[in-house]
């Protein structure tokens, strides 16, 4: 059995050792920073890392990226800002957006404001013929794309280099061509299982056609950037581009999503953020100590909460943890914390800990998470059990799964109370954390490291120059044509006129018949 693993590594990797040279390859971040730009820093670094000569082009918001400066990057960035009043305004509607979600207050409407300051922002990124220039001149050979900013979908296809991309959120944010059963393939915002029932099914299929419209509204906001920066003749189609993408990766795996049909140029890679484990600082050693076996909790709700905190919540949280007999490790912006509120006296508030190394620690026994995919990843990596409490976009998605898969519980942010936050539930019952060691089992047996399975799959597409022997001719056709309902229209008709037919043929026979009868009576 090793041995076949062994000739299956080596045939995997063999054409990147193959490769004549090293290849020229962009990242394009995301403009909204925070986890986003975290993901592909990391892509970013794994490439450098295997032998590519990596560039990231960057929009840099030291309110999304804060100390960028400090980062310790092998690879080299191109940076850019956005003119003053347009970043003044992105920022306006980033804190609105991110203040209302936190109130429980978050609609399609805040979000679609969010992406037409993108959209703005595109405009001017692709007016910027010095950056532009730039770029083409670097004469790149793949250009790697975060795809929940569009933006980048058009600077690749107006530097006309092939590109891959990676989806940081769950399937059905956006339209990749996958098949996508409404039976048993839950609709983003759905909030279902892959188990659905009668009306659970009846409402994926609204959920579809309600989602599929809000894609396009979004899609529709780039037509103005499109319009103004691309010749009439050749103009891209946003949702075209979508499926022009040579590979899909996806942040997630088979120990979190529900498993579904993919496409042979779709490759999961959820969990890129977990590094080897070091050990922890001894500061936080001494901190676990004095709980001895009732081992420690860790609070970490993603870098938006540590900026936008809701006084609210902190204080029934810190309520919450008080009646714990474990310690409480909490990543919160302590310049942030109220002075009303006392702190417990077995928690401890951080502005920054090693989350990967804390989730590895053989005495945790809980994670406290906002339900980002980077964090969930890294807590089935190490088989912790979870707590979520959902803030932003996808997040609720994420936990849906989580507590499908059994490994952890989800409270929503305004129903947060002291006595709700299901702690001790989580903690002293037994199945989550069975649950929990059961998906680290599953995310840990690949045969391939994230790493190698990345690499090798761009390697293997530099070699081919493409990834067309991968897509299928159906990501091309028309709707009406992959749908079959030209097919089924023909078919309508043809059944149609046979019966119009047969009633006519009928009607002949009847007329005739009752003819011959009167006639016999005459």
């Amino acid at each position: 059995m090793a041995g076949q693993w062994t000739l299956l590594l080596a045939a995997f990797l063999l054409p990147g050792f193959l490769l004549s040279e090293a290849a020229k390859i962009m990242t394009v971040s995301s403009s909204l920073g925070g986890s986003h730009y975290l993901l592909l820093d990391r892509v970013s670094q794994i490439l450098q890392d295997h032998g590519h000569n990596v560039t990231m082009f960057l929009h840099i918001e030291e309110f999304l990226i804060p100390d960028f400066e400090k980062r310790n990057i092998s690879y080299k960035v191109i940076s850019w800002l956005p003119s003053e009043d347009h970043r003044k305004e992105f920022k306006k509607l980033f804190d609105f957006f991110v203040t209302e979600a936190l109130l429980g207050r978050e609609t399609p409407d805040n979000f679609f404001k969010l992406m037409v300051q993108l959209g703005i922002q595109c405009s001017d990124l692709l007016k910027r013929g010095d950056i532009m220039d730039s770029l083409k001149n670097e004469n790149f050979d793949l250009i790697f794309i975060e795809a929940f900013d569009f933006c980048s979908f058009l600077v690749a296809e107006k530097l006309g280099k092939p590109f891959v991309a990676i989806l940081p959120t769950q399937f059905n944010t956006l339209d990749l061509g996958l098949p996508s059963p409404v039976s048993y393939v839950p609709v983003f915002h759905s909030l279902l299982t892959d188990h659905i029932d009668f009306w659970g099914r009846l409402k994926n299929l609204l959920k579809f056609f309600g989602v599929s419209m809000k894609q396009w509204q979004v899609q529709s906001i780039f037509d103005n950037t499109i319009k103004e920066h691309f010749p009439e003749g050749p103009r891209p189609v946003l949702s075209h581009l979508l499926r022009k993408a040579e590979l899909w990766f996806v942040n997630s795996d088979f120990a979190l999503e529900f498993a579904r049909p993919l496409l042979p140029n779709t490759v999961y890679v959820g969990g890129l953020m977990v590094r080897p484990v070091k050990p922890v600082p001894q500061e936080f050693e001494n901190f676990i100590a004095k709980f001895g076996d009732s081992g420690f909790v860790l609070v970490a709700l993603g870098s938006i909460v540590s900026i936008y905190q809701s006084q609210e919540v902190l204080r029934e949280m810190n309520s919450a943890f008080a009646h714990l007999s474990q310690g409480v490790k909490w990543k919160c912006n302590s310049s942030y914390w109220s002075k009303d509120v006392k702190l417990s006296a077995n928690v401890k508030i951080m502005d920054w800990l090693p989350q990967n190394d804390l989730l590895a620690h053989p005495r945790i026994r809980l994670f406290v998470t906002h339900g980002g995919l980077n964090s969930i990843m890294e807590a089935i990596q190490h088989g912790v059990p979870m707590v979520g409490i959902p803030v932003l976009g996808e997040q609720t998605e994420n936990l849906i799964r989580v507590e499908a898969k059994k490994f952890g519980v989800s409270i929503q942010l305004k129903q947060i109370r002291a006595e709700t936050l299901a702690l001790k539930e989580v903690i002293e019952d037994k199945r989550y954390k069975s649950a929990a060691v059961a998906a680290s089992i599953i995310r840990c047996s690949h045969p391939l490291t994230l790493a190698q399975r990345l690499v090798g799959w761009i390697d293997h597409i530099l070699q081919t120059g493409g990834a067309a022997h991968l897509k299928p001719h159906g990501l091309r056709q028309p709707w009406h044509e992959q749908y079959m309902l030209d097919v089924f229209l023909f078919l309508l008709v043809v059944t149609l006129r046979t019966l119009w037919l047969c009633g006519k043929l009928v009607g002949m026979v009847a007329r005739w018949l009752c003819g011959a009868r009167k006639l016999k009576k005459a």
